[in-house]
């Protein structure tokens, strides 16, 4: 049978994005990373690459120079679009946003040792162009005349940026931090202390200036706002973990090792930052809609 006029626009299109797949899937693990860091946020970071996909099949290919620059350029861009359009959002979220954690599957071909909780959730502090900065110069080690192509400012413009970016990060970052199994070791040592009310060993696992964050979007009853010194912080874990129908299993994040806690009720993904041997910070991730990334 011959081909009709109805099916041959669809061929034409099926032919397009075939010959678009083999470029983008090979980028797709370095630019799930860009998108997620970008964004913090599995569904978003999704989002974005499918929009970027969409793009990259109706580009007209003789005005791609490298592909790669090109679908970098449109991720970047996109995702600093939602971080503006999330700006907005966030002044009637309730509680503390913290990012969605990711499993570790979607990055295994890129090198993600740097990436952890702790810098996604400081990096909410930056603006859009000084995160995106950040990411490119940081994580992917592009020159600042390439950085400035894909976000259409001054090269010394991004430098200024990722100055400003990096003196706000790194004053908050641990100076000594442990191995994946060591935190392991500490993640499993504090829910059980919690889980046997000890509270005098709770206390000695953390710094005295100790923080903690809880984010449950208004969906569940946990700390709305940050808490901060070892008394408080450890209080607040041996009334909540005190139970005998709690358990834990751990996870493997992109980011590292975390716990899933799950008590009567609900689940959450708890996260731990360790400065030498004490835990100087406690993120608990309790919101359904930035957990079903995991499966659940």
């Amino acid at each position: 049978m011959e081909p009709s006029d109805h099916d041959e626009p669809e061929a034409a299109g099926a032919r397009r994005l075939t010959s678009t797949l083999p470029e983008f899937q090979s980028a797709r693990g370095m630019l799930v990373s860009l998108a997620y860091r970008l964004l913090g946020s599995w569904h978003d970071a999704e989002d974005v690459l499918q929009e970027t996909y969409v793009r990259w099949s109706g580009v007209d290919r003789a005005t791609v120079v490298e592909p790669r620059r090109y679908l970098t350029r449109v991720v970047t861009r996109l995702a600093i679009d939602v971080l503006r359009t999330r700006q907005a959002r966030r002044e009637s979220y309730q509680g503390e946003w913290l990012p969605e954690p990711a499993p570790s599957d979607p990055f295994a071909e890129v090198d993600t040792s740097d990436l952890s909780l702790a810098v996604l959730h400081l990096m909410e502090r930056l603006t859009p162009p000084q995160r995106a900065v950040y990411v490119l110069r940081t994580a992917f080690e592009l020159p600042y005349d390439e950085i400035a192509d894909i976000l259409g400012r001054s090269a010394e413009d991004c430098r200024q940026l990722h100055k400003r970016a990096s003196t706000a990060l790194d004053r908050d970052r641990p100076r000594f931090e442990p191995t994946p199994a060591e935190q392991r070791r500490l993640l499993l040592d504090f829910v059980a202390a919690a889980r046997d009310g000890d509270l005098a060993r709770l206390e000695a696992m953390l710094q005295e200036s100790v923080h903690e964050w809880s984010d449950g979007g208004g969906k569940r009853g946990i700390a709305r706002k940050p808490l901060v010194g070892r008394e408080q912080v450890a209080t607040f874990f041996r009334r909540i973990y005190d139970d005998r129908e709690l358990s834990v299993v751990p996870l493997e994040l992109v980011t590292g090792p975390a716990l899933d806690v799950r008590v009567p009720g609900y689940r959450h993904v708890l996260h731990l930052v360790i400065d030498g041997d004490r835990i100087a910070e406690i993120r608990i991730q309790a919101n359904p809609a930035k957990l079903s990334a995991l499966g659940w």
